[in-house]
C-alpha cells in the first residue's frame, strides 16, 4: 500500500524545527553517500520546463527519491509534481507526496540555514521576489535568529505589499533600494538578467540567491561573486546549471559548500567587512531528508491516504 500525502497533509506535518534538524544533519552527511543525485531538465514544446532529481538519498535512511516536476512560470503555483518515496530494502513505492510543498519546504528551509550561517550580525532584511520561497525560508530564518526590519521588492507591486504588510515590513521600488536597505538579502525569482550587482551592494552584507536554480537563471552579477565569499550547496552542478554557470565561472569560483561550513570543516564569514553569497541549485538527498521526515510524521498522526496501486 502506498500513502498518499496532498499539501494539507504535508503542512499538517511538517515542524519547522524538525525539518531544519533533518536538513542539517543532511548537510553534514550528504558527502559520505556512495551514490551521486542528478538533475536531468528539458525544455518542453510548452511555455515550461521538466526537471526530475534522481536519486534522493542520505546515509542512514533505508530509502531514496525520485522527484518529477513541470516548471511553469506563469502558472500558480509554478512548480508541481510528485515525490516517489522507494524502500531502498525491495523498491516498494512507500510514498507519493504533493512537490510543490516539499520543494517550497526543503528549498526554503535549507536557505535559512545557509543564510544564517552566513550572513553578518545586521538585523535589517531585503526580500526581492515575494513569492513561496520567500515565505518559507522566512519561517525557517524565524526559528534561528530575528530581524527588526523587513523591506521586499516584486515585479507585482501588490504582491510585495501584501507580503510586507504579512511580515511587519515595507514595500521598495527595486531591488537595489532593498539592497541599500538591508544587511541581508533574500533573492527568490525567475530573473535572468543581474538584478544586484557589486556596485549596487556594500561590505558586509549577504546574498542568500535561490532563483539560480536552472541554465539562463541569474540574479547576481558576476562581480558580486566574485568579489564575495560564495558558498553554494554543491560545486558541479553551480556551475553546470546554477549560479557560476549563469555569471560564466568554474566550479573553482565557489569557495565552499555549504555542507563544508556546517560541518565545520571552513570557518565561513570570517570578517566582518566581508561579503558573502550562498547560491544553492537544490539536491535530490534535500527531498529525501522531508520526504523521509513527513512519512514517518504522517503514519504517527494518521494523516495520508492508503491507496494499492497494483490492484
Amino acid at each position: 500500500m502506498t500513502l498518499v500525502l496532498t499539501r494539507s497533509d504535508l503542512e499538517a506535518v511538517l515542524a519547522p524545527e524538525a525539518c531544519l534538524e533533518a536538513l542539517r544533519d543532511g548537510f553534514r552527511r550528504a558527502r559520505d553517500a556512495t551514490v551521486a543525485g542528478q538533475r536531468v531538465r528539458t525544455d518542453l514544446p510548452f511555455p515550461g520546463t521538466a526537471t526530475a532529481l534522481i536519486p534522493g538519498v542520505l546515509p542512514g535512511i533505508g530509502a531514496y527519491t525520485v522527484k518529477v516536476n513541470a516548471k511553469f512560470p506563469g502558472a500558480r503555483p509554478a512548480l508541481r509534481g510528485v515525490i516517489c518515496l522507494h524502500s531502498g530494502q525491495d523498491g516498494e513505492l512507500l510514498a507519493l507526496l504533493d512537490s510543490a510543498t516539499v520543494t517550497a519546504w526543503r528549498t526554503g528551509f535549507a536557505a535559512a540555514l545557509g543564510t544564517h550561517a552566513l550572513a553578518g550580525p545586521g538585523d535589517a532584511l531585503g526580500v526581492v521576489g515575494a513569492g513561496a520561497q520567500a515565505e518559507l525560508t522566512l519561517r525557517g530564518l524565524a526559528e534561528l535568529r530575528s530581524f527588526s526590519t523587513l523591506v521586499v521588492h516584486d515585479t507585482d507591486a501588490g504582491r510585495a505589499e501584501e507580503f510586507a504588510a504579512r511580515h511587519g515590513g515595507r514595500p521598495a521600488a527595486s531591488a537595489q533600494e532593498v539592497a541599500s536597505a538591508a544587511d541581508t538579502v533574500l533573492l527568490a525569482t525567475w530573473a535572468r538578467q543581474p538584478l544586484l550587482r557589486l556596485a549596487d551592494t556594500r561590505e558586509g552584507q549577504h546574498f542568500t540567491s535561490l532563483g539560480a536554480d536552472e541554465p539562463d537563471k541569474q540574479e547576481l552579477s558576476a562581480d558580486l561573486l566574485r568579489a564575495a565569499l560564495l558558498v553554494v550547496d554543491d560545486r558541479e552542478l553551480a556551475a553546470s546549471t546554477g549560479a557560476l554557470a549563469a555569471a560564466g565561472l568554474p566550479a573553482t569560483a565557489a569557495d565552499a559548500e555549504l555542507g563544508d561550513v556546517l560541518r565545520g570543516d571552513h570557518p565561513g564569514r570570517v570578517s566582518a567587512a566581508s561579503r558573502s553569497v550562498y547560491a544553492p541549485v537544490g539536491l535530490p538527498w534535500q527531498d529525501l531528508a522531508l520526504a523521509w521526515q513527513a512519512y514517518r510524521a504522517a503514519e504517527r498522526a494518521g494523516r495520508g491516504r492508503r491507496v494499492d496501486l497494483l490492484a
